[in-house]
């Protein structure tokens, strides 16, 4: 029964007060709230696709993107200030390269197989785990030193194709001494402690002043293991000639002709695979995502405009004489008694004349219907009023009430 107030005037009974004939919201502001929703829609679908690229990965880990003493962040910036191209590697499929790729595992447990698989004959350096840390609650991204890390985990990062064995020494800050053909630019001074490696068909290339490898080559393959992290990672950043022959090892250990360095982090839990969503957000993709996103626009333009203003719904129960006849009708109609309406409508119509044509009330049945043939006209009343009695289906029964209304009309006139 809402329906009764649809259309209602203002003021009219059961209307509140104060309601206006207008909606709840104007036409400017459901454009308002559409046009916002379909921006914040947008906005999560873009954010969906490239969230994996604008984390920051500043999670105090030990990897490129951490500005953490542990990270790498620091080395990274120097290769790119010198104009070395470093390039942080989000995608596995990125590994394929023919430049150095350095990958910093955090444990035993990272699974480092597929990895190694797709670097076979391309140089690669492996940096193991030396320190054990935890957040700094103070400052987001840094972290404070517990201890150092047992050796089981470097021992595991290679594990189990290359065992590798660990060991830590006091180091005193002596320099430590590179191979007679390698770059003499390459002057580091021992960590406190200094991590060493020993192992199978490990050739030693950096060592201590005791001979203990600090950077090592596996077998033949450009493949190296570089024991201390402290070499390249953000602590050994804050000395200068630490941090020149940081830079230093990198361009020694690239490939001749070499475009750029490489640093994974998808060791490090911040990959990405391929994303379907992401295509269509990047060229070639980009135009018929457009496209497409311009003709969903224009419909929506063209749905809000094509039928003109708004039509009302009609009501469903009208007012006054209209309301009594629907409901008369639909009564009749739900009860199955329309077929009773044509005699019943024919003596209504014979009663009316004669009260408008003052027909002798001695007259009877015929002779009655005889004087009201008497008028003439196109049709006789006998004529019109068999007609209507004679009628059995709807259509029928309208076409004679309509005739028999005509003729009494054009009598009376």
């Amino acid at each position: 029964m809402s329906d009764l107030a649809i259309g209602a005037p203002a003021g009219a009974i059961g209307a509140p007060a104060g309601a206006s004939g207008g909606g709840a919201f104007t036409t400017r502001t459901v454009a308002i709230l559409i046009a916002v929703g379909i921006l914040t829609f947008v906005g999560m679908l873009v954010l969906g696709a490239y969230a994996p690229d604008l984390r920051s990965g500043r999670n105090g880990g030990a990897h490129a993107l951490s500005n953490a003493a542990i990270g790498y962040s620091g080395i990274v910036r120097l290769a790119e200030a010198t104009g070395r191209n470093p390039e942080i590697v989000r995608d596995p499929r990125k590994l394929d390269t023919e430049d150095l790729v350095v990958l910093t595992p955090e444990a035993a447990a990272t699974d480092m197989s597929k990895v190694i698989e797709v670097r076979q004959g391309k140089p690669t350096l492996v940096i193991l785990p030396k320190w054990e840390t935890v957040a700094d609650q103070t400052h987001p991204g840094w972290v404070r030193f517990v201890d150092l890390k047992s050796t089981s985990e470097p021992d595991g990062v290679l594990a189990p194709k290359t065992v590798l064995k660990t060991r830590r020494y006091a180091s005193g800050g002596r320099p430590l001494l590179s191979l007679t053909w390698m770059p003499q630019s390459l002057r580091f001074r021992g960590p406190k402690p200094v991590q060493a490696i020993s192992g199978t068909d490990l050739k030693p290339l950096i060592t201590d002043d005791k001979g203990h490898v600090v950077l090592g080559q596996i077998g033949e393959q450009p493949f190296y293991v570089l024991a201390d992290p402290d070499l390249l990672s953000n602590i050994g950043m804050r000395d200068a000639d630490q941090a020149r022959s940081a830079l230093e090892l990198l361009d020694f250990l690239n490939s001749t002709g070499a475009k750029a360095v490489w640093f994974d982090v998808t060791l490090n839990g911040l990959g990405h695979a391929p994303s379907p969503l992401k295509l269509a957000f990047d060229p070639p993709f980009l135009a018929m995502t457009l496209a497409i996103a311009i003709a969903v626009l224009l419909a929506g333009v063209q749905a809000t405009a094509r039928f003109g203003a708004t039509r009302r719904r009609a009501r469903a129960i009208a007012f006054g004489k209209t309301a009594l006849i629907d409901n008369t009708a639909a009564l009749v109609r739900k009860a199955g008694r329309h077929g009773a309406l044509g005699p019943r409508y024919a003596d209504l119509v014979r009663e009316r004349a004669g009260s408008v044509f003052g027909v002798p009330s001695r007259l009877r049945d015929q002779a009655y219907d005889a004087y009201l043939d008497r008028f003439g006209g196109r049709a006789r009343f006998t004529e019109l009023a068999e007609q209507a009695r004679a009628a059995t289906d709807p259509r029928a029964m309208l076409q004679a009430a309509q005739a028999l209304h005509q003729w009494l009309w054009e009598k009376s006139r």
